[in-house]
């Protein structure tokens, strides 16, 4: 059994709960199979966080599906003997078991709907898109980003709730490595993430960066080395109990100049000095809001929402009538996950009706 066979039976079990490996999961797939490790599996387009949560997701992943543990470090034998299993299972059920021949891959890019043809290519969401082939649009807002980071100040995206200031977050970070003009390491922290005080927050940043626990002046001492892009999402929570003003101010302090170990890049559901409203506690400017220059996010327009639906369905044989895509950007009202959502729905429907 050679690597590319064990990726197509993989993803033909995948395929019996509907879904499939996707691009950057495949070429980790192949990768760990040969036993190279993840920095030679992918390029520069990921950070080294990322590709070694997906690893291990997929690990994880490959591990429910077999029912036999999963490991990078012994991940060939695993799959074979996976594979193996499967067949046993098959004999004894006396069901035969289709032995892969065909090459999986055309491209990377239209993998998935080559290996299963009605899959449908509106993945639902339910939180951050995090795998950059799922991720659409918003070119504007990445340059517009860039630009006042690279500027030397700080960014806060504003939107409201699922128009995608997480994914958009994300995906920044995962390019930083190329627009930054001066290198910054990308250190991702979701407040929704178990960050309930400022304790927590103190210890989740540190260990996110990998430095010893610490704030105030420890905490300025211990990142004096370190050129940081720290992405905070969902900053709301820093308005609850457990919170207070000197978080935001040490933040501003770390952020603060040319050289600051911190450049900030926030995401939050509305403007940050009505956020916070600092500046009627005590009349001065609210901390964050003074060191942020504000992105805000928008719905998608008609052209954009017309170019998503075109692009998901380029590699299949469902095309949407002009009355459908006219009802799903009316009903839409341009936020990309209601869109999904729709479109999710009316291309299943068309897949059972067999249209």
């Amino acid at each position: 059994m050679d690597s590319q066979k064990a990726l197509i039976f993989i993803n033909k079990l995948l395929a019996n709960d509907k879904q499939v490996l996707n691009d950057l999961e495949q070429k980790l797939f192949l990768g760990m199979w040969e036993g190279k490790k993840y920095k030679d599996i992918v390029n520069h387009s990921y950070s080294a966080e990322y590709v070694r949560e997906v690893g291990a997701k997929l690990c994880t992943k490959i591990t429910e599906l077999l029912g036999i543990q999963v490991k990078k470090r012994i991940f060939k034998n695993s799959i074979i003997a996976g594979y193996q299993k499967s067949l046993e299972q098959a004999s004894l059920s006396q069901e035969p078991i289709v032995e892969p021949t065909n090459p999986p891959l055309r491209d990377e890019s239209h993998s998935a709907n080559l290996l299963l043809q009605n899959h449908n290519p509106f993945i639902l969401q339910h939180g951050r898109i995090e795998d950059p082939q799922q991720f659409f649009g918003r070119k504007h807002e990445i340059s517009r980003v860039f630009e006042v980071l690279n500027n030397n100040s700080s960014v806060a995206l504003i939107g409201e709730e699922g128009i995608g200031k997480s994914s958009l977050l994300w995906v920044i970070c995962q390019q930083a490595e190329n627009y930054l003009q001066l290198p910054r390491e990308p250190v991702f922290l979701d407040l929704n993430n178990g960050v309930h005080d400022e304790g927590e927050f103190y210890f989740a940043l540190c260990d996110k960066i990998g430095i010893p626990e610490s704030k105030g002046y420890r905490l300025t001492r211990n990142l004096q080395k370190k050129k940081v892009l720290l992405a905070i999402d969902n900053l709301g929570r820093l308005i609850e109990n457990g919170f207070t003003r000197q978080v935001r101010d040490q933040l501003r302090g770390l952020a603060e100049g040319r050289d600051a170990s911190l450049r900030l890049i926030l995401a939050a559901s509305e403007p940050l000095d009505r956020l916070f409203n600092d500046s009627q506690d005590n009349g001065k400017t609210s901390p964050l809001a003074g060191i942020c220059q504000e992105e805000h996010i928008h719905p998608w327009d008609e052209g954009t929402m017309r170019a998503f639906i075109t692009n998901r369905l380029a590699n299949t044989s469902v095309s949407f009538t002009e009355e459908e895509i006219i009802q799903l950007i009316q009903e839409s009202g341009g936020h990309p996950r209601k869109l999904m959502q729709l479109c999710y729905r009316i291309y299943s429907q068309y897949v059972e009706s067999g249209r």
